[in-house]
């Protein structure tokens, strides 16, 4: 399938390497000259485990490419969106400029059956209000959340541990995640968990994960405290109550 996605930072270099390793055809497109020059040559603008033996693989293999023109996602089945949302200076709020950006330049090159699967982490009510403009193409809006960890970012997308795709109410929707299934096949095919909602629940899992993540290191960083003062092994402490698989020790 052709794959187009944009924004090529971290998430999204990821991503169109490990869509062009399991068989697509990939565009990464991007604003940042250098850093589409970069990726052109193979070259990771980060380090990634696995990400350069793909990226290189993919480009040698003739289906990833990587350029600054928007015009380039047009005739792509999915396009994948996955720019970054900084916090807001001075605010807890996400800076949403970049995904609205991304969105207004993919807009015109937009077809009717086309999927657009925004990936970036945004409030809750971001795909609402991006979901009509989409439409008026033709196109479906759909959010497919990332949960990639450091150091396993590659391992995660091609091999994730749960897939989630919050798409509209009807069959609208029911295309849209079937072509979404198509995207993962592999992950689809081994039993990978494929959880269908709406827009605000997919965006709030993605959410909630990382404040569940961040509340686990937040916790064990206030034992530690404790720890020191009681004389106690914070390291034997969190084995210990990892054992119990309500609470886990990863």
């Amino acid at each position: 399938m052709k794959l187009s996605v944009i924004g090529c930072g971290y998430l999204g270099a990821v991503h169109a390497a490990a869509m062009a390793s399991i068989g697509h055809e990939v565009v990464g497109i991007d604003v940042d000259q250098r850093k589409i020059d970069a990726l052109s040559k193979g070259e990771a603008p980060f380090f990634e485990p696995g990400l350069q033996e793909i990226l290189t693989a993919g480009i040698a293999a003739g289906n990833l490419r990587f350029t600054t023109d928007m015009a380039e996602a047009a005739g792509a089945k999915v396009h994948f969106v996955g720019v970054g949302t900084p916090q807001q200076k001075d605010s807890y709020a996400a800076d949403l400029t970049y995904v609205n950006g991304a969105f207004d330049g993919l807009l015109p090159y937009l077809a009717p059956g086309d999927i657009v699967a925004g990936k970036s982490t945004v409030p809750v009510g971001t795909a609402a209000s991006l979901a009509p403009r989409v439409s008026e193409t033709g196109a479906t809006l759909v959010w497919n959340p990332e949960f990639l960890r450091e150091g396993y970012a590659v391992q995660d997308t091609v091999d994730p541990d749960r897939l989630v795709a919050g798409v509209p109410a009807g069959e609208e929707g029911e295309i849209a995640a079937s072509v979404l299934r198509e995207v993962y096949h592999p992950s689809v095919a081994k039993g990978t968990p494929f959880i269908v909602t709406d827009y605000a629940t997919a965006e709030l899992v993605k959410v909630s994960a990382n404040a569940f993540l961040a509340t686990k290191i937040s916790f064990i960083n206030a034992m530690a405290e404790i720890a020191e003062v009681t004389g106690a092994d914070v390291t034997q402490l969190a084995d210990a109550i990892g054992h119990d698989a309500r609470i886990g020790r990863r």
